[in-house]
């Protein structure tokens, strides 16, 4: 097979961005819906999917394993084999997209049948351990290559028991998969965490009509939330209305709290505090942040976000803590930290070596060639901002560096080019055209548009 073009996108630096546009639906809660949608008994819609490619994905594999799904203009309903999915006849293929081969396995753990899951190359290099080991603990079999660590995912279902189950770090992944394997146990199964995660997965269950009981974080025992969930159980399709993604919101909102004039809001975006971590580190380091027309829609909290740009920000420090509420925004906290005063840190973040990319490494290498300071560690990152001059990147098709490269391209010296970009279609189709309704000045795109 033909290899696929390299995307390019090269960006020149312009005035400071300006507007406000609807961030594709939250690729996150897209994920759930499709999947939950499949084990639903009834016909699930789900409005205002994500159109990326990694929940595209996941909509494939639920129709190879028995739903029958329509697509309609901004529409997909799912009808769901209440519980019963069939034997998939083929490798069941989670393209670049982790959420959908992790929480997945959990769902074909209490299956009485074998299903094998497998990805891209990227996908293929991303751990899988950390589901083995609990799924197992339930009653079913798993194997993997290289000594059980990494995808292709074999898993062979049945009967499951209720398991207590406690996480070594805080990954909304690993505890999803799980609660779904719980869906089909005999009795209770408990989830603990060792500090906050995202909660997208207890607050879908309890829409699909699932009861979770939660138990909140003390401040003085150093044990994070727990979700328990009483099995068997089948989930009561629903309609969900998918928000805007926050994460894919966020680099705009960095662009702008780096840009001196800049004012840029983000509608109907997902504001869910497990996610919005960027915000209080962007407030941290002099952003003006305002919310505006907040509500509750189908258990997630949803609203409009303007981030408008100071004279200059200050550096600032993201310890471990506040790391599982910014994961995936690193990236577009570096864009801020490249143009601040003074040195930024980010400590506690190993968990972006088995992204998309290695994170870490890739954001270092990038922003050395831009001429920025920084030093990489073994969990973090300290970026000294200052001048960043224009030149080529690449992105190593992880749509969350391309993405954030492509936005400091705007605050850049000179025009900055971004290679080994399309990753950025698995969640953010639009994206190009965003950026430029929004101001940026692309000398080249090679990108795909709206879908």
């Amino acid at each position: 097979m033909a290899s696929l073009p390299r995307a390019r996108l090269a960006v020149r630096p312009g005035p400071p961005l300006s507007g406000s546009f609807l961030p594709p639906g939250d690729k996150s809660i897209t994920h759930r819906a499709f999947l939950l949608g499949l084990v639903a008994q009834g016909e699930t819609m789900v409005e205002r999917a994500n159109p990326g490619a990694d929940c595209e994905a996941t909509l494939a594999c639920a129709e190879a394993l028995g739903a029958t799904v329509t697509r309609q203009p901004g529409v997909v309903r799912i009808r769901g084999c209440a519980g019963t999915l069939r034997e998939p006849d083929r490798v069941l293929d989670c393209g670049n997209s982790g959420t959908t081969l992790r929480l997945l396995a959990g769902i074909l753990a209490g299956q009485p049948f074998v299903s094998i899951l497998a990805g891209d190359a990227s996908l293929n290099r991303r751990p899988v351990a950390r589901v083995i080991a609990p799924l197992r603990a339930m009653g079913a079999q798993l194997w993997a290559r290289d000594h059980d660590r990494l995808p292709p995912l074999a898993v062979r279902g049945g009967p499951l028991r209720a398991i207590d189950h406690r996480l070594e770090v805080a990954s909304a992944q690993v505890a999803s998969c799980v609660l779904l394997a719980a869906l089909r146990a005999d009795g209770r199964t408990t989830v603990t965490l060792p500090m906050p995660a995202r909660d997208h997965t207890p607050r879908m269950l309890a829409a699909f009509g699932i009861p979770v009981t939660s138990r909140s974080p003390a401040a003085d025992d150093g044990i994070g939330p727990s979700y328990a969930v009483d099995g068997p159980a089948i989930p009561v399709s629903t309609r969900v209305r998918v928000p805007g993604d926050f994460s894919a919101a966020a680099f705009f909102l960095a662009a702008a709290a780096a840009s001196p004039g800049a004012s840029v809001t983000a509608r109907d975006v997902n504001l869910n505090p497990t996610r919005t971590g960027l915000l209080t580190v962007l407030e941290r380091m002099g952003a003006g942040v305002a919310r505006a027309n907040v509500r509750e829609e189908g258990g997630e909290p949803v609203g409009d976000v303007t981030v408008v740009g100071p004279d200059r920000l200050r550096a600032c420090a993201i310890e471990a803590g506040e790391v599982p509420s910014l994961i995936d925004e690193i990236p577009a906290w570096a864009v801020a930290a490249a143009l601040a005063a003074g040195t930024s840190r980010v400590r506690g973040a190993a968990e972006l070596r088995v992204k998309e990319s290695d994170r870490l490494a890739t954001l270092a290498a990038n922003l050395g060639r831009l001429g920025v300071v920084v030093e990489e560690t073994p969990d973090g990152l300290a970026v000294t901002g200052g001048v960043v001059r224009g030149g080529e990147v690449r992105a190593a098709d992880d749509h969350r560096i391309a993405m954030a490269f492509a936005l400091l391209g705007t605050r850049a010296s000179g025009p900055v080019t971004v290679e080994e970009a399309r990753g950025i279609a698995t969640s953010y189709p639009g994206f190009a055209e965003t950026l430029a309704e929004l101001g940026g000045d692309l000398v080249e795109s090679s990108m795909s548009g709206r879908p």
